[in-house]
């Protein structure tokens, strides 16, 4: 198994990222450039947090046509497995992988905090070391994290099981002062229909190792990995 790093000017979590996947999960694991359109035959890709061309315009729209956006739509239209994280997961639903947009926060501030999510699908390669309606704490960071679809789209969200994770309090209501950012219905990550490409703002690797007092986070890379290696 091999995990690839994308790495755009200004982001600031990709070696965040690669430091789980290389040193706490000891995967093969590189950085992948911007500008490069080679994927050096990863099997598996994040999109890391951070601000990528500045956050500027629409955040992630700018890193949406960066050279390698190409290489990665066609590596998950092949069934790739794709992991976007905060500015990540803006940057997948510019390219179109996934549906939906982000927003400002609803109360137009950076919010930089732990929060508590319930897991509403374990059935994803992301998810199968979780339990289902399981309550997991992870830090978000930032300003743009109001998810956002139409009526439409949403009922076809919740029709295919695509939504994934939903802020949520201690015994995992999804109340709206749960709701950080003012989300619909409360969504902190989703997933295609196709299942391979997942897009959350929380940042798990930020949560991946017992030093850091929270290991909610690892069983996101834990599940791709073993995944990946046959064995779910």
């Amino acid at each position: 198994m091999k995990a690839g790093v994308v790495v755009f000017p200004g982001s600031n979590c990709d070696h965040d990222c690669y430091h789980v996947l290389k040193h706490v999960l000891e995967i093969d694991t590189v950085f992948l450039w911007h500008k490069d359109k080679e994927l050096k035959d990863v099997d598996f890709i994040v999109l890391p947090g951070g601000f990528s061309y500045g956050d500027y315009l629409r955040c992630g729209a700018i890193a949406s046509q960066s050279e390698i956006i190409e290489s990665v739509i066609d590596f998950a239209e092949k069934g790739g497995l794709v992991l976007g994280i905060c500015n990540g997961f803006q940057i997948l639903t510019e390219t179109g992988l996934l549906p939906g947009a982000l927003l400002r926060n609803r109360d137009l501030k950076f919010i930089c905090k732990d929060v508590n999510l319930v897991v509403s699908n374990v059935n994803t390669p992301f998810t199968k070391f979780y339990s289902s309606g399981e309550v997991i704490k992870i830090p978000i960071a930032h300003m743009d994290g109001n998810y956002f679809i139409d009526e439409p789209g949403l009922a076809d969200l919740i029709e295919n099981e695509q939504i994934v994770f939903r802020y949520c309090n201690d015994t995992g209501e999804t109340l709206d002062d749960a709701n950080p950012n003012g989300s619909i219905d409360n969504i902190a990550g989703i997933i295609n229909k196709k299942g391979n490409v997942l897009g959350m703002m929380p940042h798990p690797e930020r949560c991946a190792e017992e030093i850091l007092g929270n290991t909610d986070g690892i069983h996101i890379f834990n599940s791709v990995k073993k995944f990946l290696k046959g064995g779910i």
